[in-house]
């Protein structure tokens, strides 16, 4: 299993010399199974770089979403297979509060945008998945969680020759509203996961204003990487005002973390062109 991140950033695009490491796209990551299945993890701006990477290789695409939220499908009317006559594009929404499976198609209509989703080529195709919570996709298994978040959402668990990838972004560890899933049960589902992609929006002195708003600090991203004892940890969906250089001072907080307690678990910022390979060396990074 090989895992591509083409955005990064929560909430809205970053712009400028000063997101150029970690890169300003919003939340795609690209997954490519070891039979060759496309799996993209959310449609953000970073979608559409992989849309160009993908147009020659013509196979069919299963495109699974988080939630409805802007950052997470503005980069679809964008993304160029889904303009390739009969290309086969398999969407799979999130489990949203109201259901809304066909909101990333409907923003392509009226005064949001010129191209009706109606005139798109490629053959879309809605996979719900409904009344189940795992199913079999190409050579893996993918089961889901529901997220705390406003409006609810997926997080998504892929399997493959017994390498396991976990995609909880746009997850509140503590809200102050209802929980859909409790952090034991966060624990349960990631359990030794090979690599944990966590959303990690915030910081301490974001609080309390922006509790509920549907994302974790960082530290408790990282706490929860820890108890569940997964191998690796890419924290994700970067605050667009976070530059790189507040990038890098939470990864070294983040490192002293780990030494205090004398974790395992590998923990890194996920950047823009990061290559990660699930297969007997799992911490093998491409950088």
């Amino acid at each position: 299993m090989w895992v591509k991140f083409f955005g990064v950033r929560g909430s809205m695009p970053a712009a400028g010399a000063e997101f150029a490491k970690y890169g300003g796209n919003t939340a795609c990551v690209h997954i490519e199974l070891e039979d060759g299945t496309d799996l993209i993890l959310d449609a953000g701006t970073g979608i559409v770089k992989l849309g160009d990477e993908l147009l020659a290789k013509g196979t069919p695409i299963h495109l699974m979403l988080t939630h409805n939220h802007w950052d997470h499908i503005q980069g679809f009317p964008f993304f160029t297979p889904a303009h390739q006559t009969k290309r086969k594009i398999y969407l799979t929404p999130g489990l949203t509060t109201p259901r809304e499976d066909d909101a990333v198609l409907r923003q392509m209509s009226g005064t949001w945008f010129p191209i009706n989703a109606s005139e798109l080529n490629a053959d879309i195709e809605l996979t719900p998945y409904e009344g189940v919570e795992s199913w079999q996709l190409g050579s893996a298994t993918v089961s889901r969680r529901v997220l705390n978040h406003p409006g609810g959402g997926s997080a998504y668990l892929i399997e493959e020759n017994g390498y396991k990838l976990a995609y909880v972004t746009d997850n509140e560890l503590y809200p102050p509203y209802q929980i859909s899933t409790s952090f034991d049960e966060w624990v349960a589902f990631i359990n030794e996961a090979d690599l944990l992609i966590h959303d990690a929006q915030y910081i301490d002195k974001d609080m309390p204003h922006k509790h509920g708003w549907g994302h974790s600090l960082v530290d408790q991203a990282v706490e929860l990487a820890m108890t569940a004892k997964v191998k690796n940890c890419a924290l994700y969906s970067h605050d667009y005002t976070r530059t790189d250089e507040d990038i890098e001072h939470q990864v070294e907080h983040i490192r002293a973390m780990l030494q205090r307690r004398r974790s395992q678990t590998k923990i890194f910022a996920a950047y823009e062109g990061m290559v990660i390979q699930l297969a007997d060396d799992t911490s093998s990074l491409d950088d």
